[in-house]
């Protein structure tokens, strides 16, 4: 064995040395393809200046260092403050949020300020061809149709083009049909403006008096100087149509009762009775049963989409996507002290539609709640 076998091979010392993020000497970030310089004149591109690309360089530097310093406050953050209390929590969201948004809008800035004053301003142009086809192509498209048309037997087969023309017509008129059936207030006696304006509270019993307010469920009538707990809730149903869901789906109420000062101006004094107040069950969103009561605020609240109504002021919407107040039911006592219906609802029922508002304008030219 020699004594250059026993060598050790020393470093090149003309060799650059390697910095961390960079590349090694002699390829790319992208690999091994090289790529013009920087400095090299490259048509359609243009070159930032230099001195205001070294100012911005620190300035985008800096954001990246901010967000480094935001991203640790964030972890420090999660660690010291815990969740154990609504004044602990509300401290963890405002430490979190805060550098959370710090680090993000800091990043987000320096990549702004890195690609508008540091990277090169390309000028690019986009050639445009004649959208014509030529003649050729418009000739075979011409005679693949013309010979589509002969073999379908349209232009030679009559009884076939003739009955096909004749099937076609009508479906033309439906459209015509369907838009003339939408003004349906100009219709009189529109079955389908019967069925979303009015309820069967309107009606009568078989003896001409009104429908009395039962339990629903149970089918037991109210007396009024039973129903005498403030705060108490029912849901209730007409008389005689317990049964008849597609008469439900509209006239179920719910009955509230309120101590005679607890009652704001929105309530219709002269529907209620002894501080007894009838709203319909149903939501004006989309018609889920709203029949959950909080007694202390008196607020009714829809499950589906979290509708609150104000129960003492005439169901005004307080939050949620309802749009206007649950209808109030006019109510009365009878003869013999029960609960009874002095008429239908003046506006309609559930959820909005195109033509409620032509009711709800007959309804406040008699005085009805809007």
């Amino acid at each position: 064995m020699t004594d250059n076998e026993h060598e050790i091979e020393q470093p090149d010392e003309r060799v650059p040395k390697r910095v961390i993020g960079t590349p090694p000497p002699g390829t790319s970030m992208l690999g091994t393809v090289e790529a013009p310089r920087a400095e090299e004149e490259v048509p359609g591109v243009t070159l930032q200046d230099e001195a205001k690309a070294r100012k911005a360089e620190k300035i985008v530097a800096l954001c990246f260092v901010i967000t480094f310093l935001a991203a640790i406050a964030f972890i420090i953050s999660y660690v010291v403050f815990q969740v154990g209390s609504p004044e602990a929590t509300g401290a963890s969201n405002l430490a979190l949020g805060s550098s959370l948004t710090v680090a993000i809008l800091s990043l987000a800035i320096g990549i702004v300020i890195w690609v508008r004053q540091i990277m090169p301003k390309y000028s690019l142009v986009q050639e445009r061809h004649p959208m014509v086809s030529d003649e050729e192509d418009r000739g075979v498209v011409g005679r693949t149709f013309v010979q589509g048309a002969n073999e379908s037997g349209f232009v030679k087969r009559k009884l076939l083009r003739r009955t096909l023309l004749l099937g076609a017509a009508p479906l033309g008129l439906i459209p015509l049909v369907l838009l003339r059936d939408l003004d349906n207030t100009k219709m009189p006696g529109s079955q389908f403006n019967k069925l979303l304006r009015h309820t069967v509270w309107g009606e009568k019993t078989k003896e001409g008096k009104p429908l009395r307010l039962v339990v629903e469920g149970t089918g037991q009538p109210i007396r009024a100087a039973d129903f005498n707990s403030p705060g108490g809730i029912l849901s209730v149903v007409p008389e005689g149509y317990e049964h008849d869901l597609t008469a439900l789906a509209k006239a179920t109420l719910i009955l509230i009762k309120f101590r005679p000062e607890e009652l704001k101006s929105g309530v219709r004094q002269n529907w209620t009775h002894d501080g007894i107040v009838a709203y319909s069950k149903i939501c004006t969103h989309v018609g889920c049963p709203a029949a959950l009561y909080e007694q202390n605020t008196h607020h009714i609240l829809c499950p589906c989409h979290q509708s609150t109504f104000d129960a003492a002021d005439g169901a005004k919407v307080i939050f949620g996507p309802a749009a206007r107040p649950l209808p109030q039911l006019p109510i009365t006592v009878d003869s013999e002290g029960y609960l009874v219906a002095q008429g239908d609802f003046e506006v309609p029922v559930g959820p909005s539609y195109w033509e409620r508002g032509d009711a709800e304008a007959e309804a406040r030219a008699k005085g009805g709640q809007a």
